[in-house]
């Protein structure tokens, strides 16, 4: 009879327990479905689980608060319906600040079409293994304008932990991003500034990409300084086809096929393959049927960084591994900046050297070694004479950022 009643009882628990999540659930969307103009929705304190995605659209001026990022967490775990733990479409000046999102069966929290969003202590996670059945995103803003990323945390996406796509006037700083395959990645997107960010633990730590069949084509205008860019040796959990699943483990910062890239004053530890590659997407093997894209990098400068490096051969695993193993045969002495040596033949000069201002840059870095990899040629004249990038590019200014009204 004991043991009835208190199956009885745990069956009672279960069921109020399971009430109000659903309440919750519906309290909250609700909430973003009926906010006005102006208003702030609370999320409260304790930890809410979810079944399906939230969801806001067309709003103007709205934050979305919690109590601060362990206190209050939105879970998706045994998500059934829908993609993204939060979506935010079609709205301006939107802040969202301290809270978590987990466990999404997509991406964690995605903007598009949003003209000033802001994300500020906002931790997203997926809090099992790195996996490639995670979401490919924790923090997505894409063709958004006036983004700001402040003191956030990425943990354990299986393309990039903190993603801005297609997108124009962005700062991401202070923030933390680890066990991803991208710690922090900027695709064709213009104006941006990452800084005061550490990224350790990935596959690769912080990527500015070009990439072809995008809405906007071009990218650039990107400055990557003061960053810890340290240790990012996890192996590639990418699903494949992705493209970051060519990104080898041990990679520092990667440049592919982005103009006006400015990568200062960072320290740049122990990636086992290479503190900074700056590539074209030839480089990829990748079919290009965009007639609009631009494949090569330019006017790239590296300055001012500290690089270190343990000695050791780079992992052998992928396409690129097996090109430095076999083609490039750096064996221990692998250089700190690495450089495809793939040229646009439009941008020469009568020399048959860039341009300057398509010239790549690279000067008054502590631990400075580099090589360029004569990809064009395969790979048969690897240089690794620092001369021919010994100069100097115009400053790249900060993006104008404006503040929420």
């Amino acid at each position: 009879m004991k043991i009835i009643i208190i199956c009885l009882c745990i069956s009672f628990l279960l069921t109020d327990l399971l009430i109000a999540q659903t309440d919750v659930e519906k309290r909250i969307q609700t909430q973003l479905i009926l906010a006005e103009n102006g208003s702030t929705i609370d999320l409260g304190e304790g930890i809410f689980h979810f079944s399906k995605s939230l969801s806001m659209d067309g709003k103007k001026n709205v934050t979305i608060q919690g109590r601060g990022m362990n206190k209050t967490i939105l879970t998706f775990k045994g998500q059934r319906a829908g993609a993204e733990g939060i979506k935010i479409t079609n709205s301006e000046n939107i802040v969202l600040h301290d809270f978590t999102v987990q466990d999404s069966k997509g991406d964690l929290i995605k903007a598009m079409h949003v003209n000033g969003i802001r994300f500020q202590r906002i931790k997203a996670e997926w809090t099992g293994k790195p996996s490639k059945t995670n979401g490919s995103y924790a923090l997505y803003p894409v063709q958004c304008q006036q983004v700001m990323i402040d003191s956030c945390i990425a943990i354990g996406a299986s393309d990039a932990g903190i993603y801005v796509g297609q997108s124009k006037y962005i700062v991401v700083k202070n923030c933390t991003a680890s066990q991803n395959v991208a710690g922090i990645e900027i695709e064709n997107s213009l104006y941006a500034d990452v800084h005061g960010n550490v990224t350790t633990g990935n596959t690769g730590g912080i990527l500015v990409f070009d990439l072809p069949d995008l809405v906007q084509k071009r990218g650039g205008y990107v400055r990557v300084f003061n960053n810890l860019v340290k240790e990012n040796n996890l192996a590639n959990f990418a699903p494949k086809g992705n493209i970051v699943g060519k990104v080898p483990k041990g990679s520092g910062v990667i440049v592919l096929a982005t103009n006006h890239v400015e990568i200062f004053d960072n320290q740049i530890i122990n990636n086992r393959t290479s503190g900074v590659s700056i590539i074209s997407y030839f480089l990829t093997e990748n079919k290009i049927t965009d007639k609009d894209y631009y494949p090569y990098p330019t006017a790239v400068y590296v300055h001012d960084n500290v690089f270190e490096r343990k000695p050791g051969r780079v992992p052998f695993k992928g396409r690129f591994a097996k090109i430095y193993w076999f083609k490039l045969k750096f064996g221990r002495d692998v250089p700190h900046i690495v450089y495809d040596g793939i040229l646009d033949k439009e941008v020469l000069d009568s020399h048959g050297q860039p341009k300057p201002e398509y010239k790549i840059c690279i000067r008054n870095n502590k631990n400075q070694s580099v090589a360029n990899m004569d990809a064009e040629h395969g790979f048969k004249n690897v240089s690794r004479d620092p001369k021919p990038f010994d100069c100097a590019i115009e400053k790249i200014k900060a993006p104008e950022m404006q503040q929420p009204e």
